[in-house]
């Protein structure tokens, strides 16, 4: 019995192969003419509307577009078939692994859906990725934090739409915090999710404080608002994530380094911070923090030597860990 899947077909000479191999030419080339489709199966045009016509009668939804701009696509029902190739399906585990989820934990959501999935492929198909997935271990990722999916789901919706949303919002410290913002785009950044968003000037401390960068873990609620959302042209949202993830924060930080910006910017992340030149061939370090321990890790890690001129609590921070490390490189 058929169950939805099917694995992209080897031998291509029977009627059969042809007909699963233009399943998948409907599914990756949405829009594909009749040409385009009987040249890659190796058929006559009309071998290949034959094939078309025997696919709808078997209950697979295929839509066809007439005109200069048309062709066929596969239409949306219960019986719209996947295709996986054994590449497609070995990729999916490993990029599931990369996000060092637990893929073999049938409890946790990720691990049923993937199991789910590799139970309904074909063994030529899936016994390599359930091999993979059987016995390769991801390492637990301490920083990742993972949303919850309905949050995700609700920001994603509103996005997509076009629509500003308001929020619940957890902070770091516990408060809760209703904000009513523009949401701009999802980062998923070194195993966090992130919603850069604008708030709107009722919830803005100042004319300057209006981008933000919010944990989507930390949403305990999403509202769908009428009012379309305003999105900046040409928006790149990874770059523009990690400048404003230096911003914004409780703790107002600048740091000399003895080097000049290019050669910084290979050491400090755009999330660190902004560098500005220094007429010496020196730079500085301008940003904000909330964690004056982990800024101080990440000075640490300089090759070269820097001076904290702003932020005595970093300052503080610096102090402490460097007496602590003297003292380990001291002791017999």
């Amino acid at each position: 019995m058929w169950n939805g899947v099917f694995v992209s077909p080897v031998d291509e000479r029977n009627p059969t192969a042809r007909a699963l191999r233009c399943i998948e030419l409907l599914s990756d080339r949405p829009g594909i003419t009749a040409d385009a489709l009987a040249e890659r199966l190796g058929v006559t045009d009309r071998a290949a509307r034959r094939y078309v016509a025997v696919l709808r009668e078997a209950g697979i939804p295929i839509e066809s577009v007439r005109g200069p701009h048309g062709g066929y696509r596969l239409g949306r029902g219960r019986r719209t078939p996947l295709i996986f190739t054994t590449d497609e399906a070995l990729s999916l585990v490993m990029a599931v692994l990369d996000g060092h989820h637990a893929v073999a934990d049938d409890i946790e959501p990720v691990g049923r859906a993937l199991g789910k999935l590799l139970r309904a492929l074909p063994e030529a198909v899936g016994h390599q990725a359930a091999a993979v997935r059987r016995l390769v271990a991801a390492a637990p990722d301490s920083a990742a934090a993972r949303p919850d999916p309905a949050m995700v789901s609700a920001v994603a919706g509103a996005l997509g739409r076009g629509r500003r949303i308001r929020i619940e919002y957890r902070t770091e410290a516990g408060s809760q915090w209703r904000v009513d913002v523009d949401p701009w785009a999802l980062v998923v950044w070194r195993g966090r999710w992130y919603l850069l968003c604008e708030l709107q000037a009722a919830d803005r401390g100042s004319q300057d404080d209006r981008e933000r960068c919010l944990r989507v873990d930390r949403i305990t609620g999403v509202e769908e608002l009428p009012q379309s959302a305003s999105v900046p042209e040409d928006l790149d949202p990874v770059q523009r994530l990690e400048s404003n993830l230096a911003s914004g924060w409780e703790f107002a930080v600048e740091v000399i380094v003895e080097a000049a910006v290019e050669r910084a910017r290979r050491w400090l992340p755009r999330s660190l911070g902004r560098l500005e030149a220094v007429d010496d061939g020196r730079c500085r370090l301008i940003a904000t923090t909330s964690n004056p321990w982990f800024y101080a890790e990440q000075l640490a890690k300089l090759p070269v030597d820097f001076t904290i001129v702003r932020s005595e609590e970093l300052r503080n921070t610096t102090r402490v860990i460097g007496e602590r490390m003297t003292r380990a490189a001291a002791a017999q």
